[in-house]
């Protein structure tokens, strides 16, 4: 599936000709770089492989510096695969920008959620809590309450809701609309929320 990599900018409101407010995201598409060009002939799939981001050398091993040197490339950041269905017609070097969508179109935005931490079962759950406010039971206010009986089966069920690690996890909104798109600053306008705090990572994917 044909993509690009892109930065979460933030939220903002665009209006539509009938003047209704539209909740959008704004994404910074790029302009990617071709790295590398895998073909059926020699790596058994098709896929572009894409940077974003320059960084200093400084910060990569020495192979991963030299991949990029063989090709006259600088270092990037952020690496990534993109199953394009025909990539006869790139090379190493190319640019893509956000050119690659159209508006109107429904895409595919992945990213990492915000990563909270560790929660108990009352945020990470929504559990109501136990018992009241008085009698001493202040201590318990925020509790998950029974996981298990000690007769049968005398331990905890998989998949328990329980407290833990909450956040930073990978997820995929689908069917997103293009409301706009900027072509001279390489923004796109998508309806709603994607996941991901401000200049997060995102990938965009065409369906």
């Amino acid at each position: 599936m044909s993509g690009l990599l892109g930065k979460k900018l933030g939220m903002t409101n665009i209006f539509n000709e009938e003047g209704q407010r539209i909740v959008a995201t704004a994404i910074i598409v790029g302009p990617c770089k071709v790295t590398a060009v895998k073909t059926l002939e020699k790596n058994g799939y098709s896929a572009l492989q894409l940077g974003f981001q320059e960084k200093k050398e400084k910060a990569f091993s020495k192979p991963q510096i030299g991949h990029f040197k063989k090709n006259n490339l600088p270092c990037y950041a952020v690496l990534k695969e993109f199953a394009f269905p025909s990539v006869e017609s790139y090379k190493v070097g190319d640019d893509l920008d956000v050119s690659l969508f159209v508006e109107g179109e429904l895409i595919k935005v992945r990213g990492i959620s915000k990563g909270k931490g560790f929660q108990g079962v009352m945020k990470r759950h929504g559990f109501s809590g136990v018992g009241g406010t008085t009698h001493g039971q202040s201590d318990r206010l925020r509790a998950p309450g029974s996981i298990g009986s000690s007769s049968y089966p005398s331990r905890v069920f998989k998949g328990m809701k329980m407290a833990g690690r909450m956040g930073n996890d990978s997820i995929t909104v689908a069917n997103l609309k293009v409301l706009k798109i900027n072509t001279e600053q390489n923004v796109i306008f998508v309806k709603g929320c994607i996941p991901g705090s401000i200049n997060s990572i995102v990938e965009l994917y065409k369906k």
